[in-house]
């Protein structure tokens, strides 16, 4: 097995415990589980949002952050 295959094992071990935590969180219950992490992601944007509002360009040498996950997977790929 090659580093990168075991790197993405590795990924996805946790990327699982992570979902068995949440699930874990609301004693199984799926909805309530997406429910909570929707309504977290809806707070997180806004927090993010009121921060772009507050900080100046110059805080980060012309650097903004993106609210959005797909912008952020175009510049990685």
């Amino acid at each position: 097995m090659s580093a990168a295959e075991r790197s993405d094992i590795e990924e996805f071990d946790e990327w699982l415990d992570e979902v068995a935590a949440a699930l874990a969180w609301h004693d199984g219950d799926a909805e309530a589980t997406i429910r909570t992490l929707l309504a977290d992601c809806k707070h997180l944007r806004e927090q993010l949002a009121l921060a772009q509002i507050a900080m100046g360009m110059g805080f980060t040498r012309g650097w903004s952050p993106c609210p959005e996950r797909s912008a952020e997977l175009v510049r990685r790929g």
